[in-house]
């Protein structure tokens, strides 16, 4: 029974920009709840396209916030995938249509003009969330708890 005793402390996928990329897409979820949250309350009869959009965009940087924090499990990297690429298309999207038939907006949403309310971060946070991803793939090994070692 001799022998010295290792432990291994597992290291965070959420360090540098990584953990900058989290701040921001959680900044941005809260900044879309609220303004949704606000406006479906207020006034929803007033534009409930784009009310219902900016719902949906903030359900959209809620998942991509938990997806990244989380992307080290292969279920969850998937998921900020399929978040962050619906994410740009939203923004691309709306964006265009934003800009080329102003009237399906009467007010903005989260998206809209490309995200120029929100100083174009909409536009913007997708393509480093994409990069992130793509440099920042999780490991092929088994992502649960080892199993228990079997001593004679």
């Amino acid at each position: 029974m001799g022998g010295a005793m290792s432990t291994t402390v597992p290291t965070s996928r959420m360090t540098g920009i990584g953990r900058v990329l989290v701040i921001v897409y959680a900044v941005m979820a809260l900044a879309a709840t609220g303004r949704s949250f606000v406006q479906i309350f207020r006034q929803f009869d007033e534009a409930p396209l784009a009310y219902s959009l900016s719902a949906l965009a903030a359900v959209v940087y809620i998942l991509a916030t938990l997806a990244l924090v989380l992307a080290d499990r292969r279920g969850w990297y998937v998921m900020a995938w399929v978040a962050i690429v619906f994410e740009l298309t939203g923004v691309l999207v709306i964006g265009t249509l934003s800009v080329f038939f102003p009237d399906l907006f009467p007010h903005d949403t989260v998206w809209s003009m490309f995200g120029r309310g929100y100083v174009f971060i909409p536009l913007v946070l997708p393509i480093f969330g994409i990069w992130w991803l793509r440099t920042h793939r999780p490991a092929r090994a088994v992502q649960e708890a080892p199993a228990a070692e079997v001593s004679a």
